[in-house]
């Protein structure tokens, strides 16, 4: 199977051109252009599952097309959204902010597909998608410090409950270092398929490993790579995997520091 994990960013390109004529004036514009350029990249990819972060599913600057959707009927596939925001936010009543999510596509029979939410921070959606022999967390983790802490922790208090075999995947904003992840990583038994831990932000010169796809050890990855693509400020993630149906799940024994 191949996963795809990509930070989109709405669609709203990088580089010069998303602060030209003014610094983030890139957040409003027509969308588009880049859209189909990033579909077309999925298309080529053709992930049996993807990942997308900051997916716009319907603003203004989208022209009112859902970019899950776009991308998930390019591919013949079925689409799962939500908005990033908790049920009660008050981003979810702002133009444009109320539009933005993340979102699953894929082409296999899915089982049950579930919502959580985050008690701290302002993206708090954490979705969940289960298969037949697979489950998939997809997250968006704060900038802060001390909110990606508290998610960290939530999030680990589900892997708990999940016992198919499991990805983790998602923005971590791992901002402080790789140790922030290596501690969740440690108390969960994942792995990361990203073994060199080769880095995915920013797109045009990467320096940080922000994007992480973890896996449960009854996943074996087969192919790891980062396609150099400039749509985004992020590159993407492309896991090929096969599911060992006859290796045990690592026991969960420790609660996240």
């Amino acid at each position: 199977m191949r996963f795809l994990l990509y930070n989109m960013r709405y669609a709203t390109g990088s580089g010069l051109a998303f602060h030209w004529p003014l610094p983030g004036i890139g957040y409003i514009k027509d969308t588009a252009t880049n859209l189909q350029r990033i579909v077309d990249f999925v298309v080529e990819m053709r992930p049996d599952i993807a990942g997308l972060i900051e997916v716009d599913t319907g603003s203004f600057r989208s022209r009112s097309i859902n970019q899950a959707d776009a991308i998930a009927e390019a591919l013949g596939h079925a689409s799962s959204y939500q908005t990033k925001y908790g049920a009660k936010s008050f981003s979810n009543r702002l133009p444009i902010m109320r539009k933005q999510g993340n979102a699953f596509i894929t082409g296999s029979h899915v089982s049950n597909e579930r919502i959580h939410y985050f008690d701290a921070g302002i993206k708090r959606l954490i979705l969940e998608l289960e298969l037949d022999n697979l489950s998939v967390f997809l997250v968006h983790l704060s900038l802060k410090y001390r909110h990606r802490h508290y998610q960290l922790r939530h999030l680990h208090a589900l892997v708990r409950e999940t016992h198919k075999p499991l990805i983790v995947a998602g923005d971590f904003n791992t901002l402080w270092g790789d140790y922030e992840i290596e501690l969740f990583m440690a108390a969960t038994g994942l792995r990361s398929a990203n073994k060199l831990a080769k880095p995915s932000y920013p797109s045009h010169a990467p320096r940080k490993q922000l994007d992480f796809i973890l896996h449960s050890n009854d996943i074996r990855v087969t192919d790891f790579h980062i396609p150099k693509v400039p749509y985004s400020d992020h590159l993407p993630l492309v896991c090929d995997f096969d599911i060992d149906a006859g290796a045990a799940r690592r026991p969960v024994r420790a609660a996240a520091n």
